[in-house]
């Protein structure tokens, strides 16, 4: 049995494949557009997938739906209703068969067609990746269809919801409404309010209490005098600034201290109304396990906190929580309701999407006469190498085997540093990544050393997690400001290259551990194939890069191909179905 999960037509359209109930591939579909948060039908993420799974399209039994589009489309037509703030689509998309037609046309399929509820696409993310018989299940988003949080279990049965809380009650609303009030951009920058917040004290707290009051058991509310989706797409009304006595900033103006400690009072009350929601779920359906998706389960500061305090004994957040992720859940539901079974394995990896093939850059080197080392067959030498340069103070490029699913870059894509480096942070925020330097690095350190370096007890493959930096241990360049970090494990039966260079690594320096952050600069999606990975390194500051078996040093890369390639970059189509790249060097 083979389900193709999809979600389309809001943010971060994505596709999933689900074979005899295991998730065998997953991807976004801005990776390969190079369209950040693209929301487009999956095309090329649906060609991919299916190529990494080994199968055509007429091998797919039924395509799985991440929401329901009727459900979905009474709420846009009461949002469209006078005085009901504005709806998140046009008028001419507010046609509940345009999901479905939209999608057999594009893909070119025309079997089996079903839709989940969106909240049971999220929660089926986590539980059927979970490992767990039997689970208590919390999802927290923006809002599905109507739903905006959500109380459930999930057993050999499938996975049922309890009970929800509707729009326009929503915590991921209220803190999306903050970041748009602090002049970030909503749906992509929530987690800068979340570094933000750690360089602030929460003197907002009181004036925020009046925005959100509690309700009967799992109940909220949000005041709508404060926040509410506005027409023009705003999410807060004028009397917000009246409450707290702090205008909007203006994207891209100064933050003032006014401003970090708003973003510290939001992050407060977040996470206070995410311990009380967790209690009730405990009381509604007591267990030792606990698996928690939907987009505010990416808060990772909050996830530590919650898991330390919650009465839950285990816990698992999969690598994508947020509507991406959404496709592997309406796969895996629908394939456990079309079957009777599931499997019982708990997802470890996150490298979901295409594999690095290793051919496409040493053509385009080789063409054109840029000098790279080859070490296939020589790992050894190639880590050697690479940790050396680490040591040294490079900043590497690396690109290895499959693509992570999900927003973070887990050492498939990612840019490798010295953590140790006082300088490190601001040079690769300032050069490579472009971006506001309050913004934290994270570190990959290997899962048997991590609790030398963080307090950190449990393993955290996907980076879900920010934990305290040990006292004496000095990582200026992953330690934010308030002495924490948000840490990847990584196992070496999970990612033997990954677990050996850090090893390496930590053999030249006693840290086995490096800066992990993602491999892209700013705007732009996490790199996906070769040729993403060439131009980004030659348009980034990146010092070095290694594609597999390969090695290129930027002293070799032409100056005019940076020059170039600065300007021509840009999106493009990638057709992996049919190995054809274009390439603008």
């Amino acid at each position: 049995m083979i389900v193709v999960g999809v979600s389309a037509f809001y943010h971060d359209s994505a596709v999933a494949v689900v074979q005899d109930g295991r998730l065998v591939a997953a991807a976004q579909e801005e990776r390969f557009t190079r369209r950040r948060y693209d929301r487009d039908v999956p095309l090329y993420a649906y060609r991919s997938c299916l190529d990494e799974a080994g199968i055509g399209p007429a091998d797919v039994d039924c395509l799985a739906y991440y929401e329901n589009p009727v459900r979905k489309l009474s709420r846009q037509l009461w949002m469209e209703l006078p005085g009901m703030g504005a709806g998140d689509g046009p008028a001419h998309v507010l046609d509940a068969s345009h999901p479905e037609r939209q999608i057999r046309e594009r893909l070119g399929y025309d079997g089996r067609f079903l839709a989940v509820e969106h909240h049971e696409a999220h929660a089926a993310s986590a539980f059927y990746c979970s490992g767990y018989r039997e689970a208590a299940l919390f999802t927290a988003d923006a809002v599905g269809e109507w739903t905006t949080t959500s109380y459930g279990a999930g057993d050999d049965d499938g996975i049922r919801l309890l009970e929800d809380v509707p729009f326009p009650h929503s915590l991921g609303l209220l803190y999306s409404a903050l970041t748009s009030y602090l002049g970030f951009s909503v749906n992509s920058d929530e987690y800068k309010v979340m570094g933000l917040a750690s360089y602030g004290r929460p003197r907002y707290r009181s004036a925020l209490d009046q925005v959100v009051s509690s309700g009967p058991g799992g109940q909220f509310r949000l005041d709508t005098r404060y926040l509410a989706p506005q027409a023009g797409g705003r999410l807060y009304t004028p009397e917000l600034a009246e409450l707290l006595g702090v205008p909007p900033r203006a994207p891209g103006g100064d933050l003032t201290p006014a401003h970090r400690d708003l973003a510290s009072s939001v992050q407060s009350l977040l996470e206070e109304l995410l311990l009380e929601k967790l209690d009730h779920l405990y009381q509604l359906r007591p267990s030792d396990n606990l698996c928690y998706a939907g987009g505010v389960a990416l808060n990772c500061v909050a996830n530590t906190r919650l898991r330390r305090r919650a009465k839950f004994r285990d816990w698992f957040v999969p690598p994508a929580p947020g509507d991406a992720g959404s496709a592997a859940g309406a796969a895996l539901l629908v394939h456990h309701r079309l079957t009777g079974t599931r499997r019982l394995a708990r997802l470890t990896d996150a490298r979901l999407g295409p594999a690095h093939r290793g051919t496409v850059l040493a053509e385009v080197l080789t063409a054109a006469g840029v000098e790279y080392q080859d070490f296939t067959g020589r790992e050894p030498e190639l880590l050697d190498r690479v940790a050396e340069l680490l040591a040294g103070g490079a900043i590497v490029g690396w690109h290895q085997g499959r693509m992570e699913f999900g927003p973070r870059a887990l050492g498939g894509r990612s840019i490798l540093a010295d953590p140790r480096d006082p300088g490190m942070r601001d040079r690769i925020n300032r050069l490579v990544k472009k971006r506001e330097e309050f913004r934290p690095f994270a570190p990959a350190v290997v899962a048997e050393r991590a609790a030398d370096f963080f307090d950190l007890d449990v393993p955290s493959p996907f980076m879900l997690e920010t934990v305290a930096v040990r006292a004496g241990t000095a990582l200026p360049a992953i330690t934010h400001v308030d002495g924490s970090a948000r840490v990847q494990t990584v196992d070496r039966h999970v990612d033997p290259r990954f677990h050996r260079l850090l090893i390496r690594f930590g053999e030249l320096t006693g840290t086995p551990l490096l800066l992990n952050t993602s491999f892209n600069v700013a705007g732009e999606p996490i790199v996906c194939d070769e040729v993403d990975a060439l131009s980004c390194f030659v348009r980034a500051g990146v010092d070095a890069l290694a594609v597999g078996d390969l090695l290129v040093r930027r002293e070799a890369v032409p100056p005019v191909w940076s020059r170039h390639l600065s300007r021509s970059a840009g999106p493009r189509r990638v057709d992996t179905h049919n190995d054809s790249y274009t390439f603008f060097v």
